[in-house]
């Protein structure tokens, strides 16, 4: 056999009264792995049982190892009943399974029951031993590392960089079969948890055999959804990165200031973009002549001997053909593809692919990765729900993301790029209609990344030793000006006078480290409600897919305006949502404005009406000096003062002068109504806003509403505040739900925007007033996710963590205090030094687990990651008014997940979680009968920090120097 699981169970603790006679419990255990089944001896009359048990042992294949969940159950022994099930636990084994991972799980697990909660603690050990497998047609990948950060990991450097791996399987899910008709909600619940829980390990392993074909050895940016299709089915479903990574050693490891952004960066003149006359661009590659071919990407065989293809294994799919494969470089040697060439034409390598689709699920990137970026590209597409026959064959679902994927491919290539970064896909389910969503960055990399070692983070031996791309080299267009594929205002590049650049530039990515920004950023956020009628089937569908374009138009015109009003012209971190109900459509945008030093300065904005009987003038010029007076204001709260242009003379070319531009809105406008509207007043550069309705109006007036937020508090949806770079160590976790149900069923589409630019809009200020002790602070990666549940229930999710960035001294203070209480508490012996940060508390030992969405935690440093937490877990009630209503409800919860993943990080022997996410919040009420429903699946990386200004080795080192407050599991 090539594995053997051990499994011990030593005790447990805090355990419910299953017994009204003596007010106690007879408990014992049973821990099952695949078929086979252990039992414990029943400990009698206990609320604390020690069980001591021997050593389970399973001898199993290493494919179970990776699928299969270890299931430990804990129940009350009943002589002349059933025994009552107490509740369980789910233990994820694949972290033992990498060559450098923990060489055990060792801890106290919360026992869950999915209609009580946690019901008390038990204390088990679990064990893995590997033998040697000769089986080349195994099944298995365990040692492929995952990793949901975003960006490089720190503790590693990237040597290749793959490419894109994606995968789903399919099932029927439980809850909807037919014993639906004698359902009980345990059963039901714990039969789907399981299920998940085996589909989620098998799509881990069939990724990893993915990378692993490619010659990786992990994924990053492992993005992991569930699809609950109801009655069709049950998707689970995942995209990442593959890589090769190497373990930086203890003295080399990366410094965690890469994730902070320097915004002085001085403006070069060297640019590597297409020519103003609308020629082939020319690439500026300086490649050492004494160094060997380079190593891209993926270097496959040459064309006599083509890579093997197997149409059955989707991650083989290559096209041999260059004008359907999207090749760095095709494979006849000849640029085949429409203007502009890309950089890859000049390498000498003949042969460069990165799979049909050069997706790239990283955010963040080594500085001078990114040469240009395009911009926005998305697709999406409604399907009807059909029913899972075959869980074997998921071809439909599959045939369904490869539409989608081609059409983001095809965008990429009209902005003539070759590779998106950035990438992501969603879905919104409701009954029989799910509308499949994909976005990212169009964008072209630079090669002299793609070859071996060039990727190292943090290392200091630089293999090839040439000239970093200037920093407004990604703001500089990669396609022909002369042939956009839509209309733009270009301008020359306000650094080097060379390139053109665009008035405005929309990305899903973070903010290069390079990039020059004035002032400070914000959180920018565009919201959208639509009613629909209700419909079944296709009219369903038509209906839907009728309205997303005008929806999608209309978010980006509010992305637009509010931006202008800022007085910015770029947004990263954007992400655009679409939920759909039975009767209404849900539309939110969030992204990151910043001011682009390197583009030019976006006009003020000009309100003109259609005809002058339509309003009066005062009215008209009322709002004007209304929005006037916001863009002063804004420039004086985000601190934009732009750089001085440079002096005519000085041999930098003088961008050409702006033309007016204005905003279409949704509506069509023919040729006439275009010739009506007064361009003769205001700045000639100003953005102008046309009255022709009320509806108008209303839109110029909703713009005006967005509070800035109090003093001392700045937001944003990236990892990093730009313009802030001095963070300190204090930092707080949260997660808050709200459930708005809507009470009038005569509600239009202009009262159902303001109810929902309310309910967030109210979201943040509670965060404010909450939060308004760590002043100064920044409220970074704020995730909103907006659902409809049910047919009058709103419901919007937020996760994010507040950081302070004041450069005082007293949080040090505290941090050594803190630090002092703070000791080395193994779990077992023959562990390894911990890195654990303990706290006593009368006799007890505490393990302290920090959580953030960032991947890094500011002051720490990240020494080794511990592998991927994706937990699945639902919560069932049928006394919801007893329970505290929906907020009691949801609030507990949520921080039962939290204390569950603390607890399997801990087990772990790690310190933090980062890179949390909350993937999935499902909520479904059923007020008339006091019951309620919750999903959630939450995701993250375990991993052990240590302080930086401990000075000490991480083998020697007991002391982790973590502070901060503690995270505010907070659901309203």
């Amino acid at each position: 056999m090539p594995g053997k699981l051990k499994a011990k169970i030593v005790a447990g603790r805090h355990l419910p009264v299953m017994d009204r006679a003596s007010d106690l419990t007879d408990a014992f255990v049973e821990v099952k792995f695949g078929n086979t089944t252990f039992k414990t001896d029943v400990c009698p009359k206990s609320l604390n049982p020690q069980w001591n048990s021997e050593w389970f042992k399973f001898e199993v294949d290493d494919e179970d190892l990776q699928d299969e969940p270890l299931q430990i159950t804990v129940l009350d022994h009943d002589t002349y009943s059933a025994n009552d099930a107490i509740g369980k636990v789910y233990i994820d084994i694949d972290p033992l399974l990498y060559s450098e991972a923990a060489s055990v799980i060792s801890g106290w697990f919360p026992i869950y029951d999915t209609i009580h909660g946690i019901r008390g603690e038990i204390n088990v050990i679990v064990k893995v031993e590997l033998f040697n497998d000769l089986n080349r047609f195994r099944q298995s990948s365990c040692g492929v590392k995952f990793f949901c950060t975003t960006c490089i990991p720190q503790c590693y450097r990237a040597t290749l960089v793959h490419g894109f791996v994606e995968e789903l399987v399919v099932n029927e899910d439980p809850e909807y079969q037919w014993i639906d008709r004698i359902r009980t909600p345990r059963a039901s619940n714990e039969a789907r948890q399981r299920l998940i829980s085996l589909m989620s390990g098998e799509l881990q392993r069939k990724i990893g055999l993915k990378v692993l074909e490619m010659g990786g050895n992990a994924v990053v940016g492992y993005l992991q959804c569930f699809d609950l299709e109801g009655e069709s089915g049950l998707v689970v479903r995942a995209i990442g990165t593959a890589c090769t990574l190497d373990k930086l050693s203890s003295g080399s490891a990366p410094n965690t200031n890469t994730h902070m952004h320097p915004n002085t960066a001085p403006a070069s003149n060297a640019c590597n973009s297409p020519s103003k006359d609308g020629k082939e661009p020319v690439f500026v590659e300086d490649l050492p002549s004494s160094s060997g071919p380079p190593t891209p990407f993926r270097a496959l065989p040459t064309s006599s001997s083509p890579p093997p293809f197997s149409p059955s294994k989707p991650c083989s799919r290559q096209s041999s053909s260059s004008d359907t494969d999207l090749s760095l470089t095709p494979k006849t040697g000849k640029n085949t593809w429409p203007r502009p060439s890309f950089p890859f034409s000049s390498l000498p390598s003949p042969t460069l692919h990165i799979g049909e689709f050069p997706f790239f699920t990283l955010t963040s990137f080594p500085p001078g990765f990114l040469l240009h970026v395009g911009g926005v590209v998305s697709a999406r597409s409604v399907k009807l729900l059909d029913r899972i026959h075959n869980p074997d064959e998921p071809e439909t679902r599959d045939a369904w993301w490869e539409e989608i994927r081609q059409e983001i491919k095809s965008h990429a290539r009209a902005l003539g790029c070759h590779a998106v970064v950035g990438y992501s896909e969603s879905t919104s389910i409701c009954e029989e209609v799910c509308i499949l969503s994909a976005s990212g960055t169009a964008a072209i990399l630079n090669p002299r990344y793609m070859r071996e070692g060039c990727l190292d983070i943090g290392c200091t031996d630089h293999r090839f030793e040439e000239p970093s791309p200037p920093n407004c080299g990604f703001c500089h267009i990669p396609y022909d000006e002369l042939n956009m594929p839509f209309p733009a205002q270009l301008t020359y590049c306000y650094h080097c006078r060379r390139q053109k650049v665009p008035d405005v530039l929309f990305t899903t990515i973070d903010l290069p480290s390079e990039a020059a920004v004035a002032g400070k950023g914000c959180l920018i956020q565009a919201r959208l409600c639509r009613l629909k009628k209700k419909a079944q089937g296709e009219a369903n569908a038509t209906a839907i897919s009728n309205l997303l374009p005008f929806m999608e138009y209309e978010l980006h015109t509010q992305l637009m305006n509010k931006l202008k009003l800022r007085s910015m012209n770029a947004l990263f971190g954007l992400h655009i949502q679409i939920s759909v109900g039975e009767n209404m459509l849900l539309g939110l945008a969030s992204a990151t404005g910043v001011y682009l030093t390197a583009l030019p300065a976006p006009g003020g904005i000009q309100i003109a009406g259609k005809t002058p009987g339509d309003l009066s003038s005062e009215h008209i010029s009322s709002i004007q000096k209304r929005i006037n007076d916001t863009i002063a204001v804004n420039k004086e709260l985000y601190q934009i003062n732009p750089p001085e242009l440079a002096e005519e003379g000085v041999g930098s070319p003088i961008p050409e002068p702006r033309h007016r531009s204005r905003l279409f809105r949704s509506h069509s406008e023919s040729s006439d109504e275009l010739s009506e509207l007064d361009l003769s007043h205001g700045k000639k550069d100003a953005f102008v806003l046309e009255i022709d309705d009320t509806d108008a109006v209303e839109d110029i007036h909703s713009l005006l509403i967005d509070a800035p937020p109090p003093t001392g508090f700045y937001s944003c949806n990236t990892e990093n505040m730009p313009g802030i770079s001095n963070w300190t160590s204090g930092v707080q976790m949260f997660t808050s739900v709200r459930v708005l149900r809507l009470s009038n069923a005569n509600l239009t589409n202009q009262g159902l925007n303001k109810i929902f630019t309310d309910l967030c809009e109210n979201l943040l200020k509670s965060f404010y007033f909450k939060l308004r002790s760590m002043i100064p602070c920044c409220l970074c990666h704020l995730n909103f996710t907006v659902a409809v549940p049910e047919e009058e229930l709103i419901q919007v999710t937020v996760t994010a963590v507040a950081m302070t960035y004041d450069k005082e001294q007293t949080q040090e203070k505290t941090m050594k205090e803190i630090s002092s209480l703070e000791r080395c508490s193994p779990l077992q012996e023959g562990r390894s030094r911990s890195l654990r940060s303990s706290r006593s508390f009368g006799g007890s030992s505490v393990t302290v687990v920090k959580m953030t969405p960032l991947s890094f935690l500011p002051g720490t440093r990240i020494i080794k990651y511990l592998g991927i937490i994706n937990m699945f877990f639902i919560r069932e009630t049928t006394s919801l008014r007893e329970e505290g209503g929906v907020s009691g409800f949801l609030h507990s919860f949520i921080a039962e997940v939290f204390a569950m993943v603390r607890a399997h990080v801990a087990a772990l022997g790690g310190n933090a979680v980062v890179s949390y996410s909350m993937k999935e919040c499902v909520f479904m009420e059923n007020p008339n009968k006091n019951q309620a429903q919750c999903l959630i699946n939450v995701s993250g990386d375990a991993v052990i920090c240590i302080s930086e200004t401990d000075q000490e080795s991480s083998a020697s080192t007991a002391n982790t120097g973590q502070t901060g407050g503690s995270e505010t599991d907070g659901a309203t």
